[in-house]
């Protein structure tokens, strides 16, 4: 392949066999070449394909930007993430890097940032949390910057939001809602939630689902009415929780679930009832 574009001595743009551009990553890749000359493969370190040629140039001004060694590290992170997670926006690329390297430059001048979700981020992002706990150890020893606990929580909500294929605000919004849920069945049922049981994380699952598709106005169609009647009548204490929940949200967000809706919370909050304290 030949370069396209030098972006600084570590980082360049080249144009695959159809004409598509690519991101390539390598110390001194870019030192004394010109656009045409051909890329010394022995110096790649990452080649990041991505789709959308609009990634491609938003991750190109990037790395011109910031250190090789942030974007390394950030890389390693973010590869731990996807086998953790499964399949993520590939504009967490972008997003995460460029959060960690102000994150990294924050600390150095001592302005660490409080993240006031942390602790709902640490109850309803577990798996994501713990990702970024490992993040902020990766980071000390690659890059020798201890970053505060809160900063795990931030790199968690980038981590959600490139699995809900969404935007922060859209992500911090989700999880207030779930917290409202949450507390809602809790209070209505007197109950203690026993968070490390199967049942309590499916309920999680489903509540950052159902909070992204209610604040997008994503409508669940009624189906089989008579599951519904079956799910009432042998679930009523949950039901009729569910059924506060939807009032809830009608008033605070005017959104009116569907039955169908209601159905499903009821089942989740069966189950957590059962295993509840």
């Amino acid at each position: 392949m030949k370069i396209a574009k030098i972006l600084n001595n570590n980082v360049v743009v080249v144009q695959d066999e159809r004409g598509r551009e690519q991101v390539v990553m390598g110390r001194g890749l870019g030192f004394q070449r010109r656009a045409g000359d051909a890329l010394d493969t022995a110096l790649v370190e990452k080649v990041f394909a991505l789709q959308s040629d609009e990634l491609v140039q938003r991750l190109g001004e990037l790395l011109s930007q910031i250190p090789l060694e942030v974007m390394t590290t950030c890389d390693r992170i973010i590869g731990l993430a996807a086998q953790r997670l499964g399949k993520l926006q590939e504009s967490l690329y972008i997003t995460l890097t460029d959060h960690c390297y102000f994150a990294i430059e924050r600390q150095k001048n001592g302005l660490a940032i409080k993240n006031v979700l942390l602790w709902d981020i640490k109850r309803l992002y577990p798996k994501e949390f713990e990702l970024g706990q490992e993040a902020r150890a990766i980071i000390a020893k690659r890059l020798h910057v201890e970053l505060a606990e809160d900063e795990a929580g931030f790199i968690a909500l980038h981590l959600v939001t490139a699995q809900l294929n969404s935007e922060m605000p859209e992500v911090m919004h989700v999880t207030r809602v779930m917290q409202e849920i949450l507390q809602l069945v809790k209070y209505q049922l007197q109950l203690e939630y026993d968070e490390e049981s199967l049942s309590y994380q499916r309920f999680v699952t489903h509540l950052k689902f159902f909070a992204q598709r209610m604040l997008t106005r994503t409508v669940v169609d009624d189906d089989d009415v008579s599951l519904h009647t079956a799910v009432k009548d042998n679930y009523a204490k949950a039901w009729k929780c569910a059924e506060k929940i939807a009032q809830h949200l009608n008033k605070s967000y005017q959104r009116e679930l569907t039955t169908e809706e209601i159905m499903f919370l009821a089942i989740h909050i069966e189950r957590v009832r059962k295993e509840g304290r």
